[in-house]
């Protein structure tokens, strides 16, 4: 039974590896471009955001003049009510850059799911979920685990999704392989990333084993 058990655990593990390499792969194609990721976040998400610090930033400043949050004292000095407001401005921004990102990011895997085929509402509560207990744990996850853009097909530029193995309009080969070990490439390779094969040069003839 322990055996099974052992057998089957490897199994899990090889073919998570084997996942987890194909990704790597699939994103080597992608053209990652830092502005670009930042427009995936939706533009009334950001206004919100703003909006919600500007409120804050006022609720702060006046709340702290009036004394409200004191027991009637201006914090943190009576005497300068200039640099108090501006003490409270500052905390406020504090907090803002803190928890803003995480909103932000929050709308950025719901766009992003969304767009490599992937369960946009799952994935955006799930980071929701872990953000309270376990900060950028859902983040993370997510960044590790998310599936490749569509890209062009190399031959015909066709858009093809990453899990396809031909293009459905020119018949390209998607996984083309190393000649020598058989292992997965990219096609912008030039050598093998395992056994370091030259991919211009074909690989050399399988003798027959002689016989004993």
């Amino acid at each position: 039974m322990n055996g099974k058990e052992s057998g089957l655990g490897a199994g899990v593990t090889s073919a998570w590896n084997e996942r987890m390499r194909l990704i790597r792969l699939r994103r080597k194609k992608e053209q990652w471009r830092f502005r670009d990721e930042l427009k995936l976040i939706p533009k009334w998400l950001v206004i919100t955001v703003a909006a919600l610090f500007a409120i804050a930033e006022a609720a702060g400043i006046i709340a702290n003049l009036n004394g409200a949050s004191n027991n009637g004292v201006t914090w943190p000095s009576p005497e300068h009510p200039v640099l108090s407001s501006l003490a409270i401005a500052g905390l406020v921004a504090v907090c803002s850059l803190v928890i803003a990102p995480w909103i932000l990011m929050v709308g950025y895997v719901n766009r992003d799911a969304k767009r490599r085929g992937m369960n946009s509402a799952l994935w955006t509560l799930l980071c929701i979920v872990l953000m309270p207990a376990y900060l950028a744990v859902g983040f993370i996850i997510y960044f590790l685990v998310r599936e490749p853009l569509p890209y062009p097909c190399p031959k015909c530029g066709s858009t093809v999704g990453p899990r396809f193995n031909f293009c459905p309009s020119c018949r390209c080969d998607l996984r083309p392989s190393c000649p020598n070990c058989k292992r997965e490439i990219v096609e912008s390779d030039k050598f093998c990333a395992n056994c370091g094969h030259d991919l211009a040069t074909p690989a050399p003839p399988q003798l027959p084993a002689a016989n004993a």
